[in-house]
């Protein structure tokens, strides 16, 4: 199929899924589709025009598309079970059905493909990358895996030659891209339930580099060893926070709202008195990342310097929901070991001798299996602890693997098991100072709600 003139999503609210269908209606096409609960993106969807259903049932498709099995494409998210009888009834009726990532590798092969890949801070190093090209006027499209503050979508459109793609390595999605420019920040040990084990993981982002076009140019952070194939791009750089390499971070002071000033060095080239618009030693890392990318694609270090300082981040990345004096309240995304500890450790350098409460929420059940010991140790790093049930997401329970379970290791006096539900009615017993929900799962539709309580009780 050349040219669809329909696209159905099964899948459409995930936030990569929900920008391909942004794109999608914007060039024209009649885009529908289906997901498995209401949220806050889909309600934004549809007020876009776009119209979704939420119960599994071939009935439900809009006759629009029942209609048109030539002319139709349909787009579905790995995370659909086998048995979605949406996706069996398209698949049976002559439908072409291809997986986001494909859909994806495709508009990315029309454009001059800048990929951020990595197992953590690619969402916000590839939206500050978009910015920094949208705020210096060069301009790009983009596909982001969260919700730009700057920009209030996860889709950036424009006819620039640039496309800023968020390289998912989940499902190995990342291995549709093939692209000019790639970051790499980290490659840790996660979706171990695809990948089996570590080397498993590690070999996908070879392979994810060696796709990297000829006379393109890959940077990596410092430390961070793939094993590279002999079809490594000839251009290969190295990027820090604080170590001296082709790109990196020095003279760093932390303002008193946790932001950072620094030195921005750019191969040898430096500019001084830089500030990056959101807090943490992380994202000046981030930032130093999608800095050095942006420079390899001619935007001048001043305009750089301008976008860095006007960057408000992303949704639910280090996401400050209150900041009063007697009451912070933080919402971040970090559900893996590593992320877990970089978010608690930023949190305890702007917040030394203040009480921190952490919420977290497991994600995965295989997750929390394989990496109980590592999250453990993580979880004992704030003052007080409270844990919520694993969310499965797609998997069905494991026996023995359970919040419980987690909870028994985590060295802390403080700390507690509160069912989602109950989370409100605890927080109304359990004063907290500064306060931070951590987690991948379906927690952040409790953030308005404790932000809402936590600036009514303040």
């Amino acid at each position: 199929m050349n040219h669809p003139t329909h696209i159905y999503f099964i899948g459409i609210g995930g936030i990569g899924m929900s920008a391909l269908a942004r794109y999608y209606q914007y060039s024209g096409m009649f885009v529908a589709g289906y997901d498995r609960t209401p949220s806050a993106l889909t309600a934004e969807l549809e007020q876009e025009g776009i119209p979704i259903h939420y119960e599994d049932d071939p009935s439900n498709i809009p006759l629009s598309i029942l209609e048109r099995p030539d002319q139709t494409l349909v787009i579905y998210t790995p995370a659909i079970p086998q048995d979605h009888k949406e996706l069996n009834y398209l698949k049976i009726s002559g439908f072409q059905l291809i997986k986001r990532s494909r859909a994806l590798g495709a508009i990315a092969d029309t454009k001059r493909c800048l990929a951020v890949a990595g197992t953590h801070g690619k969402t916000t190093t590839s939206t500050l990358l978009a910015h920094i090209f949208a705020h210096s006027g060069a301009g790009c499209t983009a596909f982001l895996g969260g919700i730009s503050k700057n920009y209030h979508t996860n889709l950036l459109l424009s006819h620039a030659p640039y496309l800023v793609a968020e390289a998912d390595e989940f499902d190995r999605s990342f291995l549709q891209l093939h692209p000019d420019m790639a970051i790499v920040t980290s490659i840790d040990a996660d979706h171990l339930d695809i990948f089996g084990d570590y080397p498993t993981l590690q070999k996908a982002f070879t392979d994810f580099i060696s796709q990297i076009k000829p006379h393109g140019a890959l940077v990596i952070k410092e430390g961070v060893n793939p094993p590279i194939s002999s079809a490594t791009p000839h251009q290969y750089y190295r990027y820090a926070l604080d170590q001296k390499t082709n790109f990196w971070a020095s003279n760093l002071v932390m303002e008193g709202d946790g932001t950072y000033r620094f030195s921005l060095h750019l191969l040898g080239e430096v500019i001084h008195d830089c500030r990056l618009g959101i807090p943490g030693r992380i994202n000046v890392e981030n930032g130093v990342a999608a800095s050095a990318l942006a420079f390899l694609n001619g935007i001048e270090p001043a305009q750089i310097k301008a976008a860095l300082a006007s960057f408000l981040g992303v949704a639910r990345r280090f996401d400050i929901q209150v900041n009063k004096p007697n009451a912070v309240y933080i919402d971040d995304y970090a559900h893996h070991p590593a992320e877990i500890s970089a978010a608690l450790n930023s949190i305890r350098n702007i917040y030394p001798d203040r009480k921190i409460t952490a919420i977290f929420q497991p994600h995965l059940y295989t997750r929390t299996r394989d990496f109980v010991d590592d999250f453990a140790e993580s979880l004992s790093l704030p003052d007080e602890l409270i844990l919520l049930p694993i969310y499965p997401a797609r998997e069905a329970p494991i026996e023995g693997v359970s919040s419980e379970m987690l909870l028994q290791k985590v060295k802390l006096n403080n700390k507690y098991l509160v069912e989602k539900d109950s989370l409100i009615d605890f927080l109304h017993t359990h004063p907290t100072d500064v306060l931070v929900t951590l987690g991948a799962g379906d927690i952040d539709r409790w953030v308005l709600q404790i932000k809402s309580f936590l600036e009514g009780n303040r």
